[in-house]
């Protein structure tokens, strides 16, 4: 029974999976497509009559690659897709001391790759506020344990604030507060021998601030923000001779900063630096018992080129590398609008 179980979710897995495929391949084949004569590189290349100028030109591709700097004017809507691709490779230590002794002491290796579609829509409410909401679809494996889930990840809901009017050369602010769900699978709610997780397992809700300023033809960016984690409760999850009950994870503080460099009208290079600070979590079990993970910092080193191929649509391909154990071996990312006529500015 339990073997035609596993089969039959194996099934509507993979069923799900090719609808994600299906969903990027639809996506890509709606891009335009670019010129391959060396006349239209050159005419696409040098200014048209119809261009900005040099400052406004890199402003754009700069919030395109970096939109949490930009808001929407009152009315207007952005509906955008990307993916993103992670591999984390490490060793998994599972071992339970009781009175000082190890006990289950056991070494898994632990190669993951995960997929991830996303879906985010814009709404400006008005000129200096935006409200946002993000939806991944999440496909993950597992290859030194033959293991893969093909489910939603936690969706989140933000908003952002511009306090002051942008002044071209002047230092640019914005607010942001972002609430995160846990409709994802909980990594507290599996057999962690047997199946894969989608999302955090706890609620969040957090806030902070970004900045920016034109240095033409270059344009510095640096971001701040802190995240409380609910605690979550109601667990019963099995791990080793116990029954796990509830998990505090603390909170998580980050901060990043990098640069957009133009390098034509059309492109644009970024690099940024991203540091997290993950406080301990605390496991609390039926027994009475607690077990502490300590608290961990993780840096990503990220590189980003934006291209725009027509008067409205840029798109931004990213790859990142890893900086220490808590973070990605690597990463690489895909993100551009979708131009949609049922969802006009209004």
């Amino acid at each position: 029974m339990w073997h035609n179980n596993k089969r039959e979710t194996r099934v509507r897995d993979q069923r799900l999976y090719f609808l994600f495929l299906l969903a990027g391949a639809m996506l890509l084949l709606s891009m335009p497509v670019m010129g391959n004569s060396i006349d239209e590189a050159r005419e696409a290349l040098a200014q048209q009559e119809d261009d900005e100028d040099a400052t406004e030109q890199l402003e754009e591709v700069f919030q395109a690659a970096e939109s949490q700097y930009s808001l929407l004017q009152r009315g207007k809507q952005s509906l955008n897709y990307s993916f993103d691709y992670q591999f984390s490779g490490d060793q998994r230590l599972d071992l339970e001391i009781i009175d000082g002794s190890v006990r289950n002491l056991d070494v898994n290796p632990s190669a993951t790759h995960t997929f991830t579609n996303s879906f985010s829509y814009e709404y400006g409410l008005r000129d200096n506020v935006t409200l946002g909401t993000r939806v991944p679809l999440v496909a993950k494996f597992d290859t030194q344990e033959d293991l893969d889930i093909y489910d939603v990840g936690d969706i989140s809901l933000t908003t952002r604030w511009q306090p002051n009017p942008r002044v071209p050369g002047r230092m640019s602010t914005t607010l942001f507060g972002t609430f995160t769900s846990k409709t994802g699978v909980s990594p507290y709610e599996i057999d962690v021998r047997r199946q894969l997780s989608t999302g955090s397992g706890f609620y969040s809700l957090g806030g902070g601030l970004s900045v920016s300023r034109v240095l033409d033809p270059v344009v510095v960016f640096g971001s701040t923000s802190l995240r409380y984690n609910h605690e979550a409760t109601g667990l019963n999850q099995v791990r080793g001779a116990r029954l796990l009950n509830e998990v505090d994870p603390g909170f998580t503080a980050s901060g990043s900063g990098g640069f957009s460099y133009s390098l034509s009208y059309d492109i644009s290079l970024s690099m940024s630096v991203q540091l997290t600070y993950n406080d301990e979590t605390v496991l609390k079990f039926n027994d009475g018992t607690r077990a502490v993970a300590s608290d961990q910092m993780s840096g990503l080193l990220n590189f980003s080129l934006g291209t725009r191929i027509s008067d409205t649509t840029i798109i931004n391909t990213s790859v990142g590398f890893g900086l220490t154990n808590g973070a990605p071996d690597f990463a690489i990312g895909l993100s551009l609008p979708i131009n949609i006529s049922g969802l006009a500015d209004s």
